[in-house]
């Protein structure tokens, strides 16, 4: 009989619904299903009655497992109870044939964590066998020709970590030394020959090529192979006509394979093609392991990176448990730990409205102590963002929507929200922005260049804090070994956008926030154009400013087979009796390890019962900075390696390749792992509301619809795109307006517009709001037909009785103020000479947007027009029109200093332009006053 081993129990239990508002509902008893045991973890999900799943299990050829009973407990939820009967021996799974790889690495870091100096360092990977092994079949190479690059000793010791971590292949020519003959010593005899050989013979079938199968007759099986092998490589890299046929492989992979050949030919068997090696590369490596090194310093640098890659593709293999959620103590003689996952109690501010209206003006009010951090490292890769004129991949920030950078949008949310502080308050206030961008796809100097092009959005240069992740190896599914495109190139992918709370500590990002005397921040991720919509956002900083709370997501009903995790509440049993409680979230790429299936009709569905995982949040910046600070992989939460998608590459030769592999990455939301509240004994319902964390809950399209892929023509989903995203900003415009006593037609269903463009545009600045009850008191009565286009740039706006058949376009200069110079920069003055426009009893009729023309855009709001009505606002300018018919082309551009006025004249239409008073000339000639009434905000229109 085997010992014991510490075993943990994971259950999942389904309640009625995850919609709660304050008022917790009360957890029954539920009945517990076992579903898999493995290794001592069981696995287990529960669900009430009305949600029990069938007998039949997600799982095939289960091992028996011992029975886990359930029974109501005093404090209204279940109560597990385990067996004490000795467990029998369990046989472990296959070891992943790295086993043995596992463990000298784990030997390996051992010894370099308890080594001091960096001198102990070297000798401990000196004495490494890989290393030895290396460096003495390369004894008159490497070790003498990159001395002579003047590496000085920390350099050279990365280098030799590579080498310790298995990954020796990076610093050769893109080939595997294993494929080379060696000597007794280890030295290299015949790679030339026998490369030269192989591809002279590649050379001479595609120089005899005609194109048809002859030649393919002619070789043997083996040749053959290796032609295929070949050929699927550069498969991605032909070009095809328009029949798809092949126009020029022979040439390509040719004129590549002659390349090989010269290089081959040129090698004479000294170290002198060594010194050929392209320096620019061998620095960018240096810089890329410096990175891993210092910032994955908590789990081991290079060789705890290597070392969790192959743990986590070990796991994947065997399909082990998430580590997430369970960290085994031993403490307790039966070793017990439980950890049950429930849906858990969201304050929906859908239902709660007065609630939600009261928590919005906490955050307003707080905004003073809020600072904005935005993720924007991510490669953006699904996108397929592209500069049309160089070719160059573009990062996300980058893309243009609705006439806009991403980032911009996410400033205009912003800025948004501090003019209706001053509105509110009368008080000028700029919000510190932290963005994480990464070197991928030049992210950091595109992002750098934008904001300097857009003079920092009127926000001053102090206000921004740039902070550049750093680029990890990706690694092949199949063995865990770096990619590469070459020699010192290995393929490199952003660490996820977990890394951002250590790297906020490493590059001062905290103490900034603490500068600026911010106590909490938003967070939100530059592909999710709706985050800022109405109350959402606002509540959840209000709530957590004014709760004091740690950690807070805005979640949503989750769509069935999105790429997005869920929102749990995790109740952990520890063993020595205390219990632990908080909420945070499984990603998407999880489901599998903890049993969950995706799909409606799956029996086991279960992430139906919980909300979505929006990457919506706020944090506490102490307790953030507490983690992130950490000498532990705390710093790091979530690390998982997802190899469920292709790396696409260019090699040095100009191949395209598509690998099966990941990269290690790190979640943001898990940090909330690490803010668990802990309780002497099981907690009885509302147990929520005693927490660090909470969830706040809106209508879908409130709280997210992301631009993050790119539509495939033949694709007739929309979600997820910007052409999806677009739509639900056309929804929430029609929510607004329809409330507001202007007719409007509906919107259908995305699969609708999947062929054709959306039914009508409307676009609103955020800054009429952006609390939609605002937005409203700016608008009443009319119409908006089908197919029109209404676009409104200006914050200071009147709809009154506006029927719009065609297209309507408001743009003004001044939105919410204009720029001052303060300290030698661009500053904006909110509230200061606003550019105004009333419409009053106006009839629009134009033809408006060409809706057949195929150049159309309309997610960039790039449209062809036939006709259209545009009032441009220059600096405080004013626009009115009253009583009056619109008809046609018209084109209205009011100077700095005006004010226009157009209404009915006897022969047609009368225009009246005149300055505006001086006395009136920073304020207006009338504006709209902000009061605030119990929990609303009320307008009231102020006329000079």
């Amino acid at each position: 009989m085997a010992p014991v081993a510490t075993t943990s129990y994971f259950t999942f239990s389904a309640r009625d619904s995850h919609s709660l508002t304050q008022a917790q509902k009360p957890l029954t008893p539920v009945a517990t299903t076992s579903l898999l045991h493995h290794n001592g973890i069981y696995f287990t999900f529960s669900a009430r009655d009305s949600h029990a799943p069938s007998n039949k299990l997600p799982f095939t050829s289960l091992p028996s497992t011992p029975s886990v009973l359930s029974s109501s407990s005093s404090y209204g939820r279940r109560k597990t109870n385990v067996s004490t009967e000795p467990v029998e021996y369990v046989s472990p799974a296959p070891e992943f044939e790295s086993g043995n790889e596992l463990n000298r690495l784990r030997k390996l870091r051992k010894s370099l964590t308890s080594a001091k100096t960096l001198r102990e360092k070297v000798h401990v990977v000196d004495c490494d066998s890989r290393v030895k092994r290396f460096f003495k079949r390369n004894k008159k190479g490497y070790a003498r020709v990159l001395d002579e690059f003047k590496l000085d000793e920390y350099e050279f010791y990365l280098l030799k970590c590579i080498v310790a971590a298995g990954q020796e292949h990076v610093l050769n020519s893109g080939y595997d030394s294993n494929d080379y003959e060696v000597d007794s010593n280890g030295e290299v005899l015949s790679a030339r020959s026998t490369l030269k050989a192989a591809l002279y013979s590649l050379v001479e079938m595609i120089e005899n090529w005609d194109g048809s199968d002859e030649c393919v007759k002619k070789v043997d099986g083996a040749a053959l192979n290796s032609l295929l092998r070949t050929l699927r490589d550069v498969e991605e890299f032909y070009n095809f006509d328009s029949n798809g046929e092949v126009l020029s492989a022979r040439s390509t992979l040719k004129a590549a394979l002659y390349s090989l050949v010269e290089m081959i030919e040129n090698w004479d068997g000294s170290d002198e093609c060594v010194k050929k090696v392209d320096g620019a590369a061998l620095n960018s490596l240096l810089r890329t392991l410096r990175d891993v090194e210092e910032f994955y310093n908590c789990i081991g640098g290079i060789i705890g990176y290597q070392l969790m890659v192959l743990e986590l593709l070990s796991q994947s293999v065997h399909g082990e448990k998430n580590d997430n959620f369970q960290h085994v103590n031993n403490t307790n003689s039966m070793g017990m730990e439980i950890l049950e996952i429930h849906p858990p109690s969201v304050l929906d501010l859908s239902q709660d409205t007065e609630y939600a209206a009261r928590a919005a003006l906490w955050g307003i009010e707080g905004l003073p102590q809020l600072g904005e951090i935005y993720p924007l490292g991510g490669s953006a890769d699904r996108l397929g963002f592209v500069d049309s004129v160089t070719g160059e991949c573009l990062p996300a920030a980058m893309l243009p929507y609705c006439g806009r950078t991403l980032l911009e949008g996410l400033i205009r949310d912003l800025q948004a929200r501090e003019f209706l502080y001053f509105k509110l308050y009368g008080e000028q206030c700029i919000t510190p922005v932290a963005i994480m961008t990464s070197s991928a796809k030049n992210n950091h100097q595109h992002i750098t260049l934008l904001c300097e092009r857009s003079k920092w959005f009127g926000r001053g240069r102090s206000s921004f804090q740039l902070f550049e992740q750093p680029l990890v190896p990706a690694v092949s599914a199949e063995d865990g070994q770096w990619l590469t495109k070459g020699q010192f190139v290995p393929v490199c992918k952003p660490g996820g956008h977990g890394v951002i709370w250590k790297l906020a500590y490493d590059k001062g990002v905290f103490r900034w926030f603490r500068d600026h005397r911010r106590k909490g921040a938003t967070v939100r991720q530059v592909s999710n154009v709706v985050a800022a919509t109405d109350v959402t956002l606002m509540a959840m900083a209000g709530i957590g400013l004014r709760e004091e709370k740690k950690l807070g997501f805005a979640s949503c009903k989750r769509n069935s087979g999105a790429t997005e995790g869920i929102n749990v509440l995790i109740e952990k049993g520890k063993p020595d009796g205390t219990w632990a409680y908080g909420v945070s979230c499984i990603e998407y790429t999880e489901f599998d390890k903890f049993g969950i299936a995706d799909g409606s009709h799956s029996s086991n569905s279960l992430q139906t019962e919980f909300p979505a995982n929006t990457n919506i949040m706020y944090v506490d910046l102490n307790a953030a900075e507490l983690i992130g600070s950490s000498k532990d992989e705390t710093s790091l939460p979530g690390m998982v390696l997802n190899v469920k998608k292709s790396i696409n590459f260019v090699d040095h030769f100009g191949f395209q390749h598509g690998v099966s592999g990941g990269r290690l990455e790190c979640t943001m939301q898990n940090i909330a792992d690490n803010l668990v509240n802990s309780f002497s004994s099981r907690c009885s319902e509302g147990v929520e509301e005693m927490l660090d964390t909470f969830i706040v809950y809106n209508h879908r399209r409130k709280v997210t619809s992301s631009a993050k892929k790119k539509r495939k023509p033949a694709d007739m989903s929309l979600h997820q795109t910007p052409e999806g995203a677009l739509l639900d900003i056309i929804r929430n415009a029609y929510d607004i307006l329809s409330y507001c006593d202007i007719k409007l037609p509906e919107i259908e269903s995305n699969d609708k517009y999947a062929d054709s463009g959306p039914p009508y545009l409307i676009l609103l600045h955020p800054a009429l709001g952006p609390l939609w009850e605002v937005t409203r008191q700016k608008f009443y009565g009319g119409s908006i037909s089908k197919g029109s286009e209404l676009q409104v740039e200006v914050s200071e706006f009147l709809w009154r009785n506006v029927q719009l058949d065609g297209s309507l376009l408001v743009v003004a200069e001044n939105v919410m103020g204009s720029q001052i110079e303060r300290n030698h920069e661009s500053i904006l003055q909110y509230g200061y000479r606003c550019a105004r426009c009333k419409l009053e009893n106006v009839n629009i009729q134009n033809k408006g947007i060409d809706w057949s023309s195929d150049k159309n855009l309309y997610w960039r709001h790039d449209v062809q027009r036939f006709e259209a009505l545009k009032v441009t606002l220059h600096g405080n300018a004013e626009f009115e029109a009253v009583d009056v018919n619109l008809e046609g082309n018209h084109v209205f551009d009011v100077p700095d200093g005006y004010k226009m006025m157009v209404t009915s004249g006897n022969s047609g239409l009368s225009m009246q332009l005149s300055p505006i008073k001086k006395e009136f000339m920073d304020t207006g000639s009338w504006f709209w006053k902000y009061m605030l009434n119990d929990n609303h905000v009320q307008l009231e229109m102020v006329e000079l």
